[in-house]
């Protein structure tokens, strides 16, 4: 298992690219990846007509959208989650806690890695899904991605936190799981800890209202490990 911070892990395009989608940003999360792209100011608002990847072409602005809670810097949302004693549990204190205390587990791994295996009686909602709009900053991103060889980018879920409302009130305990878990642990080469899909969840959650909100500690990648109950629907 690799895992990267978005802060932690840049590349610099080159040639056309570098004049529009000068880097890349990137979460590998087990088998998944979350990728931002991040755009240079604009000298201008709009691009002069140039040939994309494969003859692809774009003639228009590609403006980025406002920086969203879940892009925030690591350390903000770390101190914050610290400050609303967000705990980490073990995976076998996990399915305890689910066992005996009315715990849930919400696995916020896409839809297609939740039905291949995931524990049982957790709940899913994706806090990341496919890149969806053909906007073009939308096409930015996908030349981007494809650029480093990833043809299934993805943004943030924008229904992420009305999904969640759907499905568990404010006073649910909920403990959040993603592939790798992440950790607010810190460690001696990762002072601040490992983001990770389901600690950005938790977040969110935590600025929303909720407040008994724990995180997986080791992720689902663990609790496989360590063979503990699930399921699949497939």
């Amino acid at each position: 298992m690799t895992a990267f911070t978005p802060t932690a892990l840049q590349y610099s395009s080159t040639s056309y690219l570098q004049s529009w989608v000068p880097s890349i940003e990137g979460t590998r999360d087990h088998n998944s990846w979350c990728v931002r792209v991040r755009s240079y100011k604009l000298t201008s608002q709009r691009f002069q007509q140039q040939n994309i990847a494969r003859g692809l072409t774009i003639q228009c602005a590609a403006t980025k959208q406002a920086k969203s809670p879940a892009e925030e810097e690591w350390k903000v949302k770390r101190e914050l989650l610290l400050q609303k004693r967000v705990k980490s549990v073990e995976p076998k204190e996990a399915l305890r806690l689910q066992k005996e205390n009315n715990f849930v587990i919400l696995d916020v791994r896409p839809e297609a890695e939740f039905k291949e295996a995931h524990p049982a009686d957790a709940i899913n909602v994706q806090i990341y899904r496919l890149i969806k709009e053909w906007t073009a900053w939308d096409i930015a991103r996908r030349a981007a991605f494809a650029f480093f060889g990833i043809f299934s980018g993805t943004e943030e879920n924008p229904e992420f936190i009305k999904s969640v409302e759907d499905k568990l009130d404010k006073n649910a305990k909920i403990i959040i799981a993603c592939s790798a878990g992440g950790t607010m642990k810190p460690t001696q080469n990762l002072p601040e800890g490992q983001q990770s899909r389901s600690l950005i969840a938790a977040y969110l959650l935590v600025l929303n209202g909720y407040t008994n909100v724990f995180h997986l500690e080791g992720g689902l990648y663990r609790w496989f490990k360590e063979d503990l109950p699930t399921v699949s629907e497939e």
